[in-house]
């Protein structure tokens, strides 16, 4: 077998779960290829080499990157230089539009073919950077199902292979051994928190969250609460009785009665693992209103996009408080309607995601366009 390398380029802990699955395929399909680029630890354990680790690239936020410039601008130049001296096969960029949208256009000149593996939210905000995909991408795999018509009604071929959480969300944990882990029993409720996958969301949500937990607690004394840790963040000042789990976040969710979380891919996570949500999101002000000003879509939660109607309640901003979250997800601990309800519409939403098999689908798709000639 001839070798083949890919960079990969990934700038966050659910790019780091992607990239190290789509690696496994790949190596599976492929045992030669080698792997070189920015991911984090699951990538790493599958044998990538890591240049720079998502800990470090995981900013999210208007003025909260402007801080962060001069940092950014030092990795994009280290990283051109990079890519120019291992001349990969192939580059996959997975998600984190900010950067890899112009890691994109500053390549170009090397004629390097770039896959983009979970195309970014174009059809909620910044419309107008479709040029650059259809300009610089030479293969685009989508992981929506409306997102593959989308992108081709405006000029760029996709493919929609499926979303990762189709394969990749449960957890081969029983629940007797999880309970036991975190010595919690199966009869009282659980609530599960899932403040973020970056170190800035935790500081924006965890206390709010924890906040929450205590005024739930005085409503139902029988309570138990669990925290679902994403790699690389650190969690401080938890109460006692509050449970983290960081080796398999999902399990948080899987065996959770009912969970807060941050807005993000997660919350598709509760759907797809039946696990009732209230979504909630703080950013600075100023990004917020950046952000808010730019946007088409009239819900953050994937849940809510993908169902084009309000399934899960979010809170945002200003309405992100203790009360207002307590109110919303008390009904969803026990057997109301409310419960009941949310469940069955997220079989709705689970329709629409595709079969399993999608990492599978991925690596045949890049490893079919990928020039096998260094």
């Amino acid at each position: 077998m001839n070798s083949l390398t890919y960079f990969l380029v990934v700038g966050e802990a659910s790019g780091d779960l992607h990239g190290s699955n789509l690696i496994r395929e790949i190596k599976r399909q492929y045992p030669n290829a080698e792997f070189v680029g920015h991911g984090g630890d699951r990538m790493a354990k599958e044998g990538m080499k890591i240049l720079e680790h998502v800990d470090n690239l995981a900013i999210m936020g208007f003025t909260e990157v402007v801080k962060h410039l001069p940092y950014f601008t030092k990795v994009m130049s280290e990283t051109v230089d990079k890519i120019k001296e291992i001349n990969p096969n192939r580059i996959i960029l997975i998600d984190y539009p900010g950067f890899n949208l112009r890691l994109a256009k500053n390549v170009q000149g090397l004629k390097t073919p770039i896959t983009y593996f979970i195309m970014p939210q174009m059809w909620a905000w910044k419309e107008s950077r479709v040029k650059i995909l259809k300009k610089y991408i030479d293969q685009s795999l989508c992981i929506f199902p409306f997102e593959q018509d989308w992108f081709e009604d405006r000029g760029v071929p996709a493919f929609f292979v499926g979303h990762p959480f189709v394969d990749d969300s449960m957890s081969n944990i029983n629940s007797a051994k999880f309970y036991s882990k975190h010595s919690l029993t199966k009869q009282d409720p659980i609530l599960t928190l899932l403040p973020g996958s970056r170190q800035q969301e935790i500081e924006n949500h965890l206390p709010i969250f924890l906040e929450t937990y205590q005024m739930l607690k005085k409503e139902l004394p029988s309570l138990q609460c669990i925290l679902g840790k994403a790699p690389g963040v650190t969690i401080y000042n938890l109460p006692p009785g509050v449970r983290v789990e960081s080796e398999h976040p999902p399990s948080a969710i899987q065996f959770g009665t009912a969970a807060v979380a941050a807005s993000g891919t997660v919350t598709l996570e509760c759907a797809v693992l039946d696990t009732p949500v209230v979504v909630s999101y703080k950013l600075s002000t100023l990004s917020y209103q950046f952000i808010k000003r730019l946007s088409k879509v009239p819900f953050v939660s994937i849940v809510n996009l993908i169902a084009n109607r309000q399934i899960v309640p979010e809170f945002l901003q200003s309405k992100m408080t203790a009360k207002n979250l307590t109110k919303a997800i008390l009904p969803l601990l026990s057997k109301t309607q409310e419960r009941k309800t949310m469940i069955i519409n997220y079989e709705e939403v689970r329709r629409t995601l595709g079969l399993p098999g999608v990492y599978q689908r991925a690596a045949d798709a890049i490893l079919s366009k990928t020039n096998m000639a260094r």
